[in-house]
């Protein structure tokens, strides 16, 4: 018998990729066509010491940026989307700033920009998510499920193996521990 797997980059309770993804998901919903993006992300934890080798940073950026992308009315081309990690900044210890910025088109190609600053604990934003990982991982297992578990794994991560809206996959992990 298998285990049951989900994984793949956490989404934090209230972190810079889910709200990035919200308001992706708001442009297309309210018609605003998204032109260009970019979340900077900067943190002075050992995640943020480790990305700064630009190797071990790829795939938490495509991570990242599919989970973007996955919303977005359509996918923006590479040269109008970063993001990302940015830098290590030790004096921030566990603190995670976020900057984003969305440049688009309102009715009649009138011009719009959004620029938002969030700054978090980063460790304990996760906390809760991971448990509730932990909670859906028990429950599967004691179904006899084993492999990825894709409602957990689209509502809790940002690169799941089946892409979801955020109100798609909420409505999915319900239903599984329901």
């Amino acid at each position: 018998a298998g285990v049951p797997i989900i994984g793949d980059d956490i989404k934090a309770q209230l972190g810079a990729t889910i709200v990035h993804r919200v308001l992706t998901d708001l442009f297309k919903k309210r018609g605003v066509r998204l032109d260009r993006t970019y979340q900077l992300n900067t943190g002075g934890n050992t995640d943020f010491l480790n990305m700064s080798n630009r190797q071990r940073l790829a795939s938490k950026k495509v991570s990242k940026t599919e989970a973007v992308q996955s919303v977005a009315e359509e996918r923006l081309a590479d040269e109008n989307i970063h993001v990302g990690p940015s830098d290590y900044v030790a004096w921030q210890n566990d603190n995670k700033v976020c900057f984003l910025r969305m440049e688009g088109q309102l009715f009649g190609g009138v011009p719009m920009n959004l620029e938002l600053r969030l700054s978090v604990e980063d460790s304990p934003n996760s906390a809760g998510v991971a448990i509730d990982m932990i909670r859906c991982a028990k429950l599967a297992r004691d179904r006899g499920l084993s492999g990825a578990i894709l409602p957990a794994s689209a509502w809790f991560c940002k690169h799941p193996p089946v892409q979801m809206t955020d109100d798609e996959a909420f409505s999915a992990v319900e239903a599984f521990i329901g």
